[in-house]
């Protein structure tokens, strides 16, 4: 059945940028919800014009979007037509590619969007909540992904499904990211792999559950709303851990790689399992984890991920340090020195700060990008967080 919603996509369906926008009654949160950033994922465009044609504005609070990524991958059914539309949402890139006199259809496609998003913040009220759906290239569970924020893991923990943390460290120029940097609730939802039908029922079910635990719709207000959080609960097979990535096999340019065949997110495996074949040599698991997101498609930079479970006093120990901005003290140490404090931004100098360890970051809410041989970069998304207008929340 699959096949046939892929047709329909690439003839009979007009693919707007503005899937639908539903304004309530009543004044309320903004919750957006972006489908098809990746051209070959199309479970959320269905996802999102199925459901929002079976919303009545008169149940509504708030407003509502949904937005249609990259069109030109997804009239053509590809990932990405020149670059990956979900790897160019830098500041730096945003602005090269604004001050190009020509530019490729993806970045035409970013500079639409990010001019939807600019015209969005102005023209309603916060809370904003952004939410974007994707699917991946192997089976899996439905999952989440978030920048590692407070109010973006209290909001997420609502659903009944697993989290997964740290990506950020890993990806470079997500839109979410992006999205994160300016304070807002941002949360990726990866619904199944990209041929399977509960691909788009899972999407259906959990932007039901966004609009509820937002606030736009009472629960009463979705007729099958204890039938959606089941969907989910058991399509995750129960599973609600919390998950860190410790782990990516990038992919080098002109690297012949292949995943071997089998394997699906969140299966366990132990350090030395074979898993793919890169110029025709074997890579093994440098770790004990969890196999997530192994790349069965053509296109993508990222090969594999491991990631493990965070335990529940560290989720709490690191709430309790945030809050009280323990990481004020960091750069009174040798070797780290502010960047930007409004905005988060640590330096340091390992060949100074050797004894800082990485894990003593991830609790204060820092994700590190390695900027040269010696120096790493921390961005800390709770200086920047707009944690204030969602305290009201009922979910805060």
């Amino acid at each position: 059945m699959i096949e046939v919603y892929n047709k329909a996509l690439d003839s009979s369906i007009k693919v707007d940028r503005i899937l639908g926008k539903i304004e309530g009654a009543k004044p309320g949160p903004t919750v957006v919800f972006f489908g098809g950033i990746h051209g070959n994922e199309t479970s959320g465009v269905f996802a999102l014009k199925d459901t929002l044609a079976g919303i009545n504005s008169a149940y509504v609070k708030g407003t509502i979007y949904g937005i249609s990524g990259n069109l030109k991958a997804l009239k053509k059914h590809i990932r990405f037509v020149k670059d990956d539309l979900n790897r160019l949402w830098t500041k730096q890139q945003i602005q090269k590619i604004k001050d190009k006199k020509t530019f490729n259809a993806d970045e035409g496609e970013l500079l639409e969007l990010h001019t939807v998003l600019e015209d969005l913040l102005k023209a309603n009220q916060p809370p904003f909540y952004f939410v974007d759906l994707h699917t991946t290239s192997s089976n899996t569970l439905p999952f989440i992904t978030i920048n590692d924020a407070l109010i973006n893991r209290k909001f997420s923990e609502q659903f009944p499904i697993p989290i997964v943390l740290g990506i950020e460290e890993y990806l470079n120029g997500p839109l979410l990211s992006y999205i994160n940097q300016m304070g807002y609730v941002s949360l990726g939802f990866e619904s199944g792999q990209h041929d399977d039908f509960s691909a788009i029922t899972n999407s259906i079910a959990f932007v039901y559950l966004t609009l509820v635990y937002s606030g736009i719709l009472k629960e009463e207000a979705v007729i099958n709303f204890a039938k959606y959080h089941e969907q989910l609960k058991q399509q995750a097979n129960k599973n609600k851990t919390v998950y860190e990535v410790i782990y990516l096999h990038k992919i080098k340019k002109d690297e012949r790689f292949k995943m071997l065949n089998g394997f699906k997110s969140f299966e366990y495996i132990k350090k030395g399992t074979k898993l793919a074949m890169s110029n025709a040599v074997e890579i093994a698991a440098p770790y004990n984890g969890s196999i997530f997101m192994p790349l069965y498609q053509q296109r993508g930079a990222e090969g594999f991920f491991i990631i493990k479970p965070i335990e529940p006093f560290f989720l709490k120990l690191s709430t309790v340090l945030r809050r009280i901005k323990t990481d004020s003290l960091l750069a009174m140490l040798p070797g780290i020195s502010w960047v930007s404090k409004a905005e988060g931004v640590l330096q340091v100098n390992l060949t100074v700060a050797k004894f800082m360890a990485k894990p003593l970051f991830h609790l204060l809410g820092y994700r590190n990008k390695q900027i040269t041989s010696t120096h790493l970069r921390l961005n800390n998304r709770e200086r920047v967080a707009k944690t204030k207008i969602y305290k009201k929340e009922p979910w805060y």
